[in-house]
């Protein structure tokens, strides 16, 4: 159960706000030999890998359009519009997030701009091992279409008869992704990194995983392909005062436990008894819930605080903590809300669970982990998109800032740069 911390001095901090250990250097180890041998072999690796960590041998790495009929038939009614009216939310949202920059006259005769282009080229992880992510398909399909991706990838782990889940596949569907591997774990990374025959090589990887699927991203990466985020185990800091309903604060901490065993919750509350009911209500809630075994095992490693102060030191510490996800389940949270610098997202009052941004409300659920909100944002529209800096000088222009070049590239000793400009300026 929850660790209880009472104005714990700033001293240890750092400390208390560390997440699970997590050694890689063993994930490592099984990794790398699985790209290289997706280097080498391709798709007869991928096959490879698929039949011993899937238990399935794909003759056809592909999804075909019967496949995705069939899906299709298997969806309830109820769970397809559900699907549905998320897709409409979250493209409202990520539609909202399109910049036209105008071009900029910095001085007379000097004009720059910039120009939001697409990447080319994207790959998507979709997990489908204890939980099939058919709403992270929405989260990161849907900005990839708006942003104009060429060509969108996706590949998620078959089960032993050789399917993907058919919510995976009604939901990439809708979001106009057809082209979709049967391939999950590292092999999965290092194919879209690298391309097989079957799959193309992608500019770009976007998605969640296991470990071993986050050390793949963190190694293709180190070898020229870029990913959306540093990413690990899921976290949620709630923050609580008297206020607040001991229940939706548990049901709150507890889907963010029940995600995996290396999940992390924190409860930053105003006084012990608020603490005491919510640990009350865990065990409560607890008895009920299928993950129970893994949830209680991410309990075991999580904390709760204790702030008098909670609108200073309280948010204090939330800042510090940089919380993946924050919920301010408080009497008036947007005086909390101006104090939030780190984190991923934010909800705000007693009736904004964190589900809704997992689903539907609208905004995205892809986030930075392990204090990574102090530095990275969650995905975005901005995530798909390259930006290109256009500058033009016109003859007037030139002239009265190619002096300033030609001084500062004196000053740095670039003789060609300084030419660069005097030979112009000597036809003028």
């Amino acid at each position: 159960m929850l660790k209880i911390f009472e104005e714990p001095d700033f001293s240890i901090w750092h400390t208390l706000a560390e997440r699970p250990s997590q050694s890689t250097v063993a994930i490592e180890a099984s990794v790398r030999p699985i790209i290289d041998a997706i280097i080498k072999d391709g798709d007869k690796a991928l096959r490879t890998f698929t039949e011993k960590f899937d238990g399935f041998f794909p003759k056809e790495l592909q999804v075909t359009e019967k496949e995705f009929v069939t899906a299709e038939n298997q969806i309830a009614t109820d769970l397809k519009e559900a699907i549905l009216q998320a897709k409409s939310n979250i493209e409202k949202f990520h539609v909202s997030q399109k910049e036209d920059k105008p071009a900029i006259e910095t001085m007379e005769g000097v004009t720059c701009w910039r120009k939001s282009l697409p990447i080319d080229k994207v790959g998507l992880y979709i997990p489908s091992g204890t939980a099939p992510l058919f709403s992270t398909v929405l989260m990161l399909a849907i900005p990839a279409n708006i942003a104009g991706c060429k060509e969108i990838l996706l590949c998620s782990p078959p089960d032993k008869s050789g399917n993907i889940h058919p919510a995976i596949l009604f939901a990439a569907k809708c979001c106009g992704v057809t082209k979709i591997i049967k391939a999950g774990g590292a092999q999965a990374i290092a194919a879209m990194a690298f391309g097989t025959a079957t799959i193309p090589k992608v500019d770009k990887i976007f998605g969640p995983g296991n470990q071993y699927v986050t050390v793949a991203k963190q190694l293709v990466q180190q070898m020229g392909v870029a990913i959306d985020m540093p990413a690990g185990p899921s976290e949620v800091l709630v923050i609580a005062d008297d206020s607040s309903v001991p229940a939706f604060v548990a049901a709150d901490l507890l889907s963010q436990a029940e995600h995996g065993a290396d999940s992390q919750v924190i409860l930053v509350a105003k006084n012990i008894s608020i603490v005491d009911a919510v640990i009350n209500e865990i065990n409560i809630q607890l008895q009920n819930l299928p993950r129970n075994a893994m949830a209680t095992q991410a309990l075991s490693h999580s904390k709760a605080f204790v702030f008098s102060d909670l609108l200073g030191t309280g948010m204090q510490f939330s800042n510090f903590y940089a919380p993946e996800h924050l919920i301010l389940s408080i009497n008036h949270p947007e005086n909390y809300a101006e104090k939030v610098v780190n984190a991923g997202s934010v909800f705000l009052g007693h009736y904004t669970p964190e589900s809704a941004g997992d689903y539907a409300s609208g905004t995205n659920h892809t986030l930075p982990t392990n204090g990574y909100a102090r530095a990275y944002s969650g995905v975005s529209l901005d995530s798909f998109i390259k930006k290109i800096t256009f500058q033009q000088i016109s003859k007037s222009g030139l002239l009265t800032l190619g002096p300033v070049i030609e001084k500062m590239a004196e000053a740095e000793m670039l003789d060609a740069h300084k030419y660069a400009v005097t030979v112009r300026l000597n036809t003028l």
